[in-house]
């Protein structure tokens, strides 16, 4: 039977400076933003729990009370699923300080991924109990994304054979697997400074994705290489997965879709 993962939901805010769409919706934190009329860190959690019931809860978040009163974090707080961690003030270390008290395997996602469904967390917790990776990196193709939605993504990786947006869902294996985790610190992913990229990933890396040359597969494992570990993508044909909620494009696309989901 799988090991049941520790899930880790990031909810804290990353700046002092209130985020545009909680401002337009009325609330302090982008985590509280309705969706659907559910506060997204509330479903992103409700979801969580009800797709691995025996699953450990864990939101890293900077002050609790700003999230304690959403019904469902309520609720699993009261039942003892739910464990909350001071987020830190970069997503790395709150990752890592988070990781101490989590223990691994661990299923990573953001409050804001309100897409995420229960066969895309199984989906990669069974790719992960293969044993055959430290870092799974959940991913779509543009095309799946765009059949999700037209205004679904704007941005994507693109590498030879494809271009690719990440879907907000990371198991790490073990904590050998926090070495690939420094890739996010100085804006890895690709970063629109070409200085943090190549800081993050390397010159290497760098030269083969700007010119496309070499496919997703071949830059894991050349990420793989760098770091240490081994690092996979796990590609889903669920364009929905690689969209979550940025701006108020984002939000009326999530509404959208859950909607068209909902009616269907």
């Amino acid at each position: 039977m799988t090991q049941p993962p520790s899930i880790l939901v990031l909810a804290g805010r990353r700046s002092s400076t209130l985020d545009p769409l909680a401002a337009a919706t009325g609330v302090t934190h982008k985590a509280l933003v309705p969706v659907r009329g559910e506060a997204m860190v509330g479903r992103v959690l409700r979801i969580a729990a009800e797709t691995f019931v025996d699953a450990p809860l864990f939101v890293s978040v900077e002050d609790f009370s700003v999230i304690a009163e959403e019904p469902s974090v309520s609720r699993l707080h009261a039942q003892g699923r739910l464990t909350v961690i001071e987020a830190q003030h970069h997503i790395v270390d709150s990752i890592v300080a988070a990781s101490r008290v989590t223990g691994f395997p661990l299923l990573i996602t953001t409050a804001d991924n309100v897409l995420m469904t229960p066969e895309g967390m199984r989906a990669i917790v069974a790719e992960g109990a293969k044993g055959q990776a430290d870092t799974i990196v959940m991913l779509a193709e543009r095309g799946d994304i765009m059949a999700a939605h037209p205004d679904g993504q704007r941005r994507f990786y693109r590498f030879r054979g494809g271009a690719y947006s990440n879907c907000n869902l990371f198991w790490l294996g073990s904590d050998r697997a926090l070495a690939a985790t420094e890739s996010f610190r100085y804006g890895g992913q690709f970063a629109k400074r070409k200085k943090d990229a190549v800081r993050a990933l390397g010159l290497t890396a760098l030269f083969l994705y700007l010119f496309r040359l070499v496919t997703v597969d071949g830059m894991f494992r050349h990420f793989s290489r760098r770091f240490g570990v081994r690092l996979r993508p796990l590609v889903m044909d669920d364009g929905r997965l690689a969209i979550d909620v940025d701006n108020a494009r984002t939000h009326r696309v999530a509404e959208e879709i859950l909607a068209r989901d909902t009616n269907a």
